[in-house]
């Protein structure tokens, strides 16, 4: 009995520490669909760029530069994944179906978005609470960006402020992926 007990006591914590290892392996709805995709096989191997944004703040300019950073290394193995969030100040307040065509028609956004989900400290989505737990921060204000590298480990993160076009993003990104 002692040694089953061992046995499954072995067992349990080695799942814990898989599913520990795996930030990606999350549900998401895509954005204004029924479709569900689990980033971990939809994209893992991948260098993934992680941002949550919102159609109506200072930032949302950025979905252009973003856009172009997913033009640019796409083919290389890297992608951008927008989480809409009306967290900070109601700036996204839009229906799933208003951002989506808000994000195509404005900035021809062709980068995976998803489901709006909540990044704030306390409230957060169990995947931003892992973000921040790896990085040491969560979200303060809309674009913020998480990177994640092609073996699923958090590799940075990086401020609002920061421009998809930032020298240091990009390098951080080409290096990833070998470039």
């Amino acid at each position: 009995m002692r040694y089953l007990a061992g046995v499954l006591l072995f067992m349990s914590a080695s799942f814990s520490i898989a599913s520990d290892d795996a930030l990606l392996d999350q549900n998401f709805r895509r954005l204004a669909s029924d479709e569900v995709v689990n980033l971990n096989e939809a994209y893992g191997g991948k260098v993934v760029l992680v941002v949550n944004t919102a159609s109506k703040c200072g930032n949302t300019p950025q979905y252009e530069g973003l856009e172009k950073l997913y033009e640019d290394y796409g083919d290389d193995g890297f992608v951008v994944l927008g989480f809409p969030s009306n967290d900070f100040m109601g700036q996204e307040p839009g229906t799933e179906e208003e951002i989506q065509e808000f994000c195509r028609l404005t900035y021809k956004v062709k980068f995976p978005m998803f489901e709006k989900v909540t990044v704030k400290e306390g409230k957060a989505h169990p995947f931003f609470d892992q973000l921040a737990a790896a990085s040491g921060t969560y979200p303060t204000w809309n674009f913020h960006k998480f990177l994640v590298g092609r073996d699923g480990e958090l590799i940075g993160q990086f401020s609002p402020r920061t421009q998809p076009d930032n020298k240091e993003l990009v390098s951080e990104i080409e290096a990833a992926l070998g470039s």
